[in-house]
């Protein structure tokens, strides 16, 4: 019998995107699409162990403010669970242990990255080895960008993807790894998922091609187990035709590109791979 997919959307604290990742993971098939509040975790009233598809949406998480989603990290890495004895963060690495899949978008994606699990190299996730900063047009981006996927990535949510085009909303996306070092373990495993490009397929760093000027054009990277993911564009943002800017120009198919990443997710845990 095929697993059940119980995806938890998490949201609070100035998330605001958390409606179309539920909706993303509905339209993906998922059993379950519980959007949850972060507050509700920490009293014990919902838990990750329920849970086997993590998503973490965007929005302005505190504001912004320190960092973008450092102080969301240090909520996890600091706040306990009411009743539980342990820590949030205790929990978050029990449902990564359990080989659960998060996903992270935009301000998840930093939190992700400032909370160590990405890219969470040889299983330490708790270490923070990479940043994501200022846009070097030092402004906020709101565009759309062309995305071409790395098919050699280990990832699962972006299995049979070639080039994409999503859009993205933010100040802070520029993606750094602490060292000259860490970037060559990133490129040589393959973790980079994403890449801004043309909308031929080059990649670059031009900009606005590249709206933030990411290392190496990075826009998305996963682990070593390719189960956890996070990437600055917003898939649950093209999830219709609708939903793309040249809509009413363009011979578009029904689905939006940003569905198949919830797909990919679905069907990997409905599978024996799981």
């Amino acid at each position: 019998m095929a697993n059940k997919v119980n995806a938890i959307i998490l949201t609070g604290n100035g998330t605001n995107c958390e409606m179309e990742m539920a909706h993303a993971c509905k339209l993906a098939g998922a059993d379950r699409h519980d959007i949850v509040h972060i507050s509700e975790l920490l009293h014990g009233e919902k838990r990750l162990n329920d849970y086997n598809f993590l998503n973490l949406p965007g929005g302005f998480l505190d504001g912004d403010d320190l960092g973008s989603a450092k102080a969301g990290a240090n909520r996890f890495l600091h706040a306990p669970i009411s009743g539980a004895n342990e820590m949030l963060i205790e929990e978050l690495l029990k449902f990564i242990k359990r080989g659960g899949l998060i996903l992270g978008v935009c301000n998840g994606f930093q939190l992700m990255v400032k909370l160590g699990l990405l890219p969470g190299m040889n299983g330490n996730y708790t270490k923070q080895t990479s940043t994501l900063t200022f846009n070097d047009s030092g402004r906020f981006e709101d565009r759309w960008v062309y995305l071409k996927a790395n098919k050699q990535s280990p990832c699962v949510f972006s299995r049979g993807l070639e080039l994409v085009y999503y859009p993205v909303r933010h100040g802070e996306g520029k993606f750094i790894p602490e060292s000259a070092t860490m970037l060559a373990q990133i490129e040589n495993n393959n973790l980079v998922v994403f890449r801004y490009c043309d909308a031929k397929g080059s990649v670059t760093m031009d900009y606005p091609l590249n709206p933030n000027g990411s290392t190496n054009a990075i826009a998305g990277i996963c682990n070593e187990t390719g189960r956890l993911f996070g990437m600055m564009p917003h898939p649950e943002a093209f999830l219709h035709r609708t939903n793309h800017p040249r809509w009413t120009r363009e011979d578009l198919t029904e689905e939006g590109q940003g569905l198949a990443i919830f797909q990919n997710a679905v069907a990997f845990i409905r599978s024996d791979e799981f």
